[in-house]
């Protein structure tokens, strides 16, 4: 079994950050450790308060868990200051695991700003040109090139603009687009591909992002080449949408082993068998 690390916030909710991020990871057939590097307080209605862990306890975490065990795949999601962004690229560069996923999380659902421009900036000169895969939504890309990214087509070209900051690749997400919506766009130096999506009409998307970009990281640490790797977490996260369910008053969570109560665990273990080859 792979061993992959999420470093992220935690919600108290229980539908992003951390908690989902280990539930993805466990559901797609690897094994999750954590590094918390910030704390929310929130419900299914939105972010109360955040903040970032003190930076050497979040480097002590890194070390820990690097200094222990195998990584094989590493996702980062809400990181909360420049402080910490320094200290887990410092620890990237120094444990050099396979694969990195990173997840730009500059804004909660509800429009809680998580990172402030000072943070941003670190973010993409210390993590970006480490990264496997960089993985925005469109208001994300919006935010970090200045586009305006309505259609697939305005997802590709930001996705140019973020490779020059150094990824290896980026994926950015449509289920804010207004055409294609629900498709994604694949970007790397060797061109584009869509990734189509089937927009799901439901409320209950908490922790969506978190969700696919840790199924990413957990196949790439399986040994899928990229856009296996991708294709296959997104029909994941496709149908953990389509299992979403309300708890609270606000948007729910996706239901990440929804082929539990589903009763079709067998076809999904089929699916999750490890096949394909390294690389893109």
């Amino acid at each position: 079994m792979k061993l992959v690390l999420t470093i992220a916030g935690s919600d108290s909710s229980g539908g992003a950050g951390v908690q989902a991020d280990l539930r993805a990871i466990s559901a797609n057939g690897g094994f999750g450790a954590c590094v918390i590097a910030a704390v929310t307080a929130q419900s299914t209605r939105g972010v109360v308060l955040a903040r970032a862990l003190p930076v050497a306890l979040v480097a002590a975490q890194l070390d820990a868990v690097f200094g222990d065990m195998p990584v094989a795949a590493v996702k980062s999601g809400m990181l909360g200051g420049a402080g910490v962004v320094r200290a887990v690229a410092a620890r990237l560069r120094r444990y050099a695991p396979a694969y990195y996923v990173l997840d730009p999380v500059l804004l909660s659902t509800s429009g809680h700003r998580l990172l402030d421009e000072g943070a941003v900036a670190a973010l993409r000169k210390e993590l970006f040109p480490l990264a496997t895969l960089l993985t925005p939504n469109a208001h994300e890309a919006e935010a970090l090139t200045g586009l305006r990214v309505r259609s697939l087509r305005d997802a590709e070209e930001a996705g140019r603009r973020l490779l020059d900051d150094g990824p290896r690749a980026v994926l950015v997400k449509g289920g804010h687009l207004r055409e294609g919506r629900a498709s994604d766009v694949l970007v790397t130096r060797r061109g584009a591909r869509v990734v189509p999506g089937e927009w799901i009409d439901t409320p209950h998307t908490h922790g969506t992002g978190c969700t696919y970009a840790s199924a990413i990281a957990t196949h790439l640490a399986r040994g899928r080449r990229l856009r296996d790797a991708v294709t296959l977490a997104k029909a994941y996260v496709t149908e953990a949408i389509r299992g979403g369910f309300p708890v609270g008053h606000g948007a729910g969570p996706t239901d990440h082993f929804f082929y539990l109560r589903r009763g079709d665990l067998a076809a999904w273990v089929r699916r999750l068998r490890l096949r394909g080859t390294r690389g893109e």
